[in-house]
């Protein structure tokens, strides 16, 4: 997924950044956003969309690990979290992916 956002032009800043707080699995630069993306990989949404995994609770979990990135790498750019679902029939061996990209997704 970093090398996706990439391609589009982002500047990945972190992937798989780990805190006390938590883990951003990456954090990425587009324009005027600091965006801190969760990746929810699943090989179909046989049993519900891969951005549901997001839970409350998770989307806390998020945050806090978002402030925490935050405190060590300020920035003036405007923060915003997004979902990246990725569907992979074969797992990781999918040539492509379908990739659908929630920005701002809570």
């Amino acid at each position: 997924m970093a090398e996706d956002l990439r391609r589009k032009g982002w500047i990945v800043v972190e992937t798989n950044f780990h805190s006390r707080m938590g883990e951003l699995d990456i954090v990425a630069e587009s324009g005027r956003y600091l965006a801190f993306v969760e990746v929810k990989l699943r090989k179909n949404d046989r049993f519900g969309a891969a951005c549901e995994a997001v839970t409350p609770a998770k989307q806390r979990r998020l945050r806090a690990a978002a402030e925490f990135y935050l405190m060590r790498h300020p920035t003036s750019l405007q923060p915003r979290f997004d979902v990246a679902e990725v569907y992979a029939p074969q797992g990781v061996h999918t040539e492509k992916p379908g990739i659908y990209y929630i920005e701002n997704a809570f």
